[in-house]
């Protein structure tokens, strides 16, 4: 196959849908000779904050000179972006020859009476063939959903394990209950492993620190074990002070916006103590300030235009939605504010909305371009009832253009809600900024 018609691939197997456990993954991974086995992980899960964590973690490897792999889902361009090494995605023309590869090992599967891997899982096992054939020395991998039988947890083992938060988000797939969820989550400890986390939610710290007395594990906990002080937010990033496992830090600096990014820079760092305490990793304190400083993660908080403000975050839980509330009153100075918002139906919509909605002058509701968009213009009746004038335009291109006709220069466009529709917003915003027609 060439690169288009591995896409086609893919999306043909986006059919098979979400199909929990891990009999598939362990099943095609034994087929295509056990490559989790031939590398060492960090596995980064949560409910939000993980992506940021990952990336963080990563470029501090990197600094310290290490071949790093990261695995990131979903992707917000290219599936090329979901498996990265030193910061280069996997080139297409690669991608497709490894996909190609994989297609009979599906067949035989199928044959052999297996049920058909999904999508994610095809994706999980490329990307540790990927890894294991390009001999990286490190692996930062991001749970897709949950943890326990989520298709990343075919690792046989981690250098450490991490659980940025718990909260409510998935239900139908993870249970109805903060213990539940994080009981899910929690099925990343390994027996005997290094574990930190930063839930903060004291039924999911419960749960947490039960799993790891049943595995032998060690736990370290952000907020307890490791403390961290404010030292400003500003548009520019973020600083805070660290009292580690290891060392003390003064002014560290990061490049990603919003205050929730301050516990996730420390998060990242605990994470990265423990592998060196435990596991004899070489990382200066250099290093993690350099990583640090340089970690990027797009579509988070992150900033597309000036005159007027255009920003975007994928808020799509109420978490999420919170975060984003503060860093909006807290971050930037506006005239009005025009939120763009699209939110998928399987999400506490109407929570999001209560969040985010009274802070707009007007919410333009448009349609993520996702099979579980379900119905999305009935996001306009929740923000009516909240008082708020909101509007529905269809497609994404035509509600930021009609975002941008409406704010003067010193308006705000937030556009949220469902990361695919972010990312197609970004695309577009992306494209209009380089023709310099904004």
């Amino acid at each position: 196959m060439d690169y288009r018609e591995s896409l086609e691939f893919l999306k043909h197997l986006t059919k098979f849908g979400f199909n929990m456990g891990l009999e598939r993954i362990e099943e095609l991974t034994r087929r295509c000779g056990l490559p989790q086995e031939r590398l060492r992980f960090f596995h980064i899960g949560g409910t939000n904050g993980k992506g940021s964590v990952a990336a963080m973690v990563t470029a501090i490897l990197e600094e310290a000179g290490y071949r790093v792999g990261l695995f990131t889902s979903p992707h917000l361009h290219s599936y090329t972006e979901r498996m990265r090494i030193n910061g280069r995605s996997i080139p297409e023309e690669r991608l497709a020859k490894l996909l190609t590869w994989f297609r009979p090992l599906l067949e035989e599967m199928v044959a052999a009476g297996c049920e058909h891997p999904t999508e994610f899982e095809v994706l999980t096992a490329a990307a540790l063939k990927y890894f294991a054939d390009e001999g990286v020395e490190l692996v930062v991998l991001e749970v897709g959903l949950g943890g326990a039988i989520d298709s990343t947890n075919v690792i046989p083992a981690s250098l450490v394990s991490c659980i940025t938060n718990v909260g409510m988000d998935h239900m139908e797939y993870l249970g109805n209950s903060i213990e539940a969820i994080a009981r899910v989550k929690a099925g990343i400890i390994k027996k005997g492993g290094t574990v930190v986390t930063a839930a903060r939610r004291p039924e999911a710290l419960a749960v947490i620190e039960d799993i790891c007395r049943e595995k032998g594990a060690t736990l370290y906990v952000v907020g307890r074990d490791v403390t961290w002080q404010e030292k400003g937010v500003s548009l520019s990033g973020g600083k805070l002070d660290l009292k580690g496992l290891l060392n003390n830090y003064e002014g560290l600096k990061i490049s990603l916006l919003g205050r929730h990014q301050l516990e996730n820079a420390a998060t990242a760092v605990t994470v990265i103590e423990a592998a060196v305490h435990h596991h004899g990793l070489m990382v200066s304190e250099g290093d993690i300030r350099r990583g640090l400083a340089r970690a990027s993660w797009p579509g988070r908080l992150e900033i597309m235009h000036h005159a007027p403000m255009v920003v975007i975050d994928g808020a799509h839980n109420l978490d999420g939605a919170r975060s984003l509330s503060r860093s909006l009153k807290e971050l930037f100075s506006y005239r009005h504010l025009f939120l763009v918002l699209g939110i998928l139906a399987d999400k506490e919509r109407e929570k999001v909305v209560a969040e985010l909605a009274p802070l707009a002058d007007r919410v333009i509701v448009t349609r993520p371009n996702n099979p579980r968009a379900g119905d999305w213009q009935s996001l306009a009746l929740m923000v009516r009832r909240l008082g708020v004038r909101a509007e529905v335009v269809a497609d994404i291109p035509d509600a930021l253009r009609h975002a941008l006709d409406i704010a003067g220069p010193s308006d705000l466009i937030c556009v949220t809600g469902s990361l695919y529709m972010v990312a197609e917003a970004r695309e577009w915003l992306k494209k209009l900024k380089k023709e310099d027609s904004i």
